[in-house]
């Protein structure tokens, strides 16, 4: 007997990455990466003017040097922090890690002078 056709649920599409940026991470990069995250302090706060010019310029000499970066968000609705966690990761070319209350953990590989080995997370 023939068993009928599965229909395949639609599965919201990732963004991405930015070009020469690589893959997306992994579950294992990124849990590496969220245990590396766990003693950093929020380097770049978003204020009540919300993503500016110079903020994302800030932000993205930040995660030049350091490539994981936790960022402090300012509105208190959750799909409000939401929508500007992501209008922060594509102005800057990033993923996003982790996201616990208004505290987000950024990385982006830097392709020059790679600061974090990735390969650690797979052992």
């Amino acid at each position: 007997m023939k068993r009928p056709a599965r229909s395949r649920q639609q599965i919201p599409a990732q963004a991405a990455p930015a070009p020469g940026q690589g893959k997306p991470l992994d579950r294992a990069s990124k849990r590496y990466l969220r245990s590396l995250a766990h003693a950093l302090k929020p380097v770049v706060r978003l204020g009540q003017h919300g993503l500016t010019e110079a903020v994302s310029k800030e932000l993205n000499g930040a995660l030049e040097h350091h490539e994981l970066v936790k960022v402090k968000l300012s509105t208190s609705d959750k799909e409000a922090r939401l929508v500007q966690l992501d209008a922060l990761c594509k102005s800057v070319k990033a993923e996003c890690v982790q996201q616990i209350g208004h505290t987000a953990t950024l990385f982006r590989r830097n392709l020059k002078k790679p600061v974090i080995q990735l390969s650690l997370a797979k052992r």
